[in-house]
């Protein structure tokens, strides 16, 4: 599988955030990136049982119903003292508007139901997952993950990114991802990550 410069490829989300991300790591690379929301592609069901599943459902979804190449990103945040959870349910824990601010509360709730108190929250371990999946209308599939380990913090803090971001603090940093530059964030996420086990792939053929 092989993506030389100028190909098209279709970001599999409907997340505006996400999609902008995907695209600042393509754009180096010679890649014309197209979001299935722009192309008017429906979104599949998710009914993977782990994020590799769910990208994959989503990037053969796109690129089957576009033509292209299409590549799809499964992420969420995993909180220990949850069981790991959200996980896979990171999205739909935002309800039908995919409304984070809901999410985050819903995640401080469960938190203080366990007994959790306001100190242990502030240093609950946490880590947040991403799994990249590029499919070809042919079926063929290539899946990637990346992982960021850190911890939780309360109340939301900045106003970058999208998704669990302004509650999340990697290891070794002060911020959260929504407080930092995006530029930085797209240095050290687990998109980040993920995204440069794509590149060393060789997927992404940058010869003329």
């Amino acid at each position: 599988m092989k993506l030389p410069r100028g190909s098209q490829l279709i970001v599999a989300s409907h997340n505006a955030g996400k999609v902008r991300e995907i695209k600042a790591l393509l754009g180096p690379h010679g890649i014309e990136p197209i979001s299935a929301g722009s192309l008017g592609l429906p979104e599949p069901e998710e009914t993977g049982a782990s994020f590799a599943a769910n990208a994959q459902i989503k990037a053969l979804a796109s690129a089957k119903a576009g033509g292209h190449a299409a590549l799809a990103d499964d992420s969420g945040l995993c909180v220990d003292a949850l069981g790991g959870a959200p996980g896979i349910h990171s999205v739909r824990c935002a309800g039908p508007t995919k409304d984070f601010r809901i999410a985050m509360t819903r995640i401080h709730d469960e938190l203080r139901r366990k007994g959790l108190t306001n100190e242990e929250m502030a240093t609950s371990a946490a880590k947040c997952v991403c799994a990249l999946c590029v499919a070809l209308p042919s079926g063929e599939m290539q899946t990637f993950e990346g992982e960021v380990h850190g911890h939780l913090t309360f109340p939301p803090r900045g106003d970058h990114g999208f998704g669990y971001d302004p509650i999340f603090i990697a290891d070794g940093m002060e911020q959260t991802f929504a407080e930092i530059d995006p530029a930085k964030k797209h240095a050290k996420s687990h998109r980040a990550k993920a995204f440069e086990k794509l590149l060393h792939s060789g997927i992404l053929n940058e010869s003329f």
